[in-house]
């Protein structure tokens, strides 16, 4: 858990909230990785649908774009940290919010594919 310090301003604070918000974003989307190389192996050899292997392409890519975008906003906090004026503060704010708002899009397409893969392995059937 991260403290803060009662003398830190509330623009470092932020910064720190925000950077802690940004690389739990990362590690998340990280381990979506691992899942679609799962998901990719358990269409392949069990569920042999097309059509969920298209979703799974379609994830991998946006979930390579959003870790992109998120790894340039991670590197890009020390220039966050020289904002001198309102306008580049709302410049970084605003960002934040398009970023979380396209995170929480993301997690709810990966959600999605993941109820359909395990609808699917359920009615799986071996023979």
């Amino acid at each position: 858990m991260r403290t803060f310090n009662p003398t830190e301003s509330d623009h470092l604070i932020f910064l720190k909230k925000d950077k802690a918000e940004i690389e739990n974003w990362i590690e998340q989307l990280e381990f979506i990785n691992t899942e679609l190389e799962y998901f990719t192996e358990i269409e392949h050899k069990i569920l042999k649908d097309n059509t969920i292997n298209q979703l799974i392409q379609t994830l991998k890519r946006g979930n390579t774009l959003k870790l992109g975008i998120l790894y340039r906003c991670e590197s890009n906090m020390s220039k966050m940290k020289e904002c001198d004026n309102m306008q580049c503060d709302a410049y970084y704010l605003n960002n934040h919010e398009k970023n979380r708002v396209s995170y929480l899009e993301h997690m709810k397409l990966s959600n999605a594919l993941k109820t359909k893969i395990y609808d699917s392995l359920l009615k799986f059937k071996v023979t």
